[in-house]
């Protein structure tokens, strides 16, 4: 046999077993596999997030009483147009922002506050870091009557604590029963039961910053809030994008401290927009008016969002 009747024997001996170890359908059952494998996840987005989403913003341009009325009426926007000319509406999404505001600015700073503490090698750090953590897995319902209990004026922690421990019952107040407290005591329960997981974020930043980006700080004479504010804090601008956006949502989806602390009292000044949402769809059935209110927070919400994304991720990409 000569040469290259030997290579072409070789060549058809090699190309057989490279068919039998990959037989020709293979890829396909493979990707068949995998799209079985996906499809349940696929259907729970379906059913229990783009089904509902695309319902409500064809309800939303709708008049729809699903108690009295046999199917929706196409009205096009005119319920975004009754919004902004509701009083209870204008004022539920003033008293949202009033929260929002104050709740963001605190959380994230006493969250970094906090992780910038821990981060440090304190005595007892793995216990400071599970106490703060605690108050999450609190169910938010429950943390609200305790809150309610502490805050109630006759037989409250907190009026014992001032008036009868400190000695200054002058001091003492209805806390949820009047309006220029009661929104206070709503953002304090809000701090208490989420500031541990962003501090947690925060955390887990400030731990993956670079060691040697860290001992060159040290080595240069940055101590204590010269490195703060020249090392620390410029590396957490990615930590940044993800915290102030799960602040955002925390901060203008609020519902369940309102809604067991005063249930939007005293009169109208904690009444905040999911709760409006919530009163007009199964208290009054208007399922096209509160789809329109519920539309109009979910694109305020993404609108600051996309601007926290572009404020944080284009400092990066400039410092990068």
């Amino acid at each position: 046999m000569s040469a290259s009747s030997q290579a072409q024997t070789s060549v058809r001996s090699f190309t057989k077993s490279l068919s039998r170890r990959h037989p020709k359908g293979k890829k396909g059952r493979t990707v068949s596999s995998g799209f079985w494998f996906v499809l349940p996840a696929f259907i729970f987005i379906f059913i229990f997030m783009l089904y509902p989403l695309v319902a409500a913003g064809y309800l939303s341009l709708t008049e729809y009483n699903f108690v009295y009325d046999d199917e929706p009426k196409f009205i096009g926007l005119q319920n975004y147009a009754d919004a902004f000319a509701d009083p209870k509406f204008i004022t539920s999404l003033i008293n949202t922002f009033v929260f929002g505001f104050f709740y963001f600015v605190a959380l994230m700073v006493l969250s970094l506050s906090i992780a910038l503490l821990l981060f440090q090698k304190l005595r007892f750090n793995a216990f400071y870091r599970s106490a703060v953590f605690v108050p999450l897995v609190v169910p938010l319902s429950l943390a609200g009557l305790i809150f309610v209990w502490i805050l109630q004026p006759n037989f409250g922690l907190l009026n014992y604590l001032i008036g009868d421990v400190l000695g200054m019952p002058s001091l003492t107040q209805p806390w949820l029963a009047q309006a220029n407290t009661a929104m206070g005591g709503i953002i304090v329960l809000a701090l208490w039961a989420t500031i541990g997981f962003v501090t947690v974020l925060f955390l887990a930043g400030l731990q993956s910053i670079d060691k040697d980006v860290l001992e060159a700080a040290d080595l240069d004479g940055a101590t204590g809030l010269k490195k703060v504010f020249f090392v620390l804090l410029p590396n957490l601008r990615e930590t940044y994008v993800l915290t102030a956006t799960w602040g955002i949502l925390q901060a203008l989806k609020v519902f369940v401290e309102p809604m067991v602390m005063t249930d939007g009292g005293p009169g109208t000044s904690t009444l905040v927009l999911y709760q409006q949402v919530y009163i007009t769809a199964f208290n009054f059935f208007d399922m096209g008016y509160a789809s329109a209110m519920g539309y109009i927070l979910g694109l305020i919400i993404l609108v600051l969002i996309v601007l926290n994304f572009l404020l944080f991720r284009g400092k990066a990409g400039r410092d990068g």
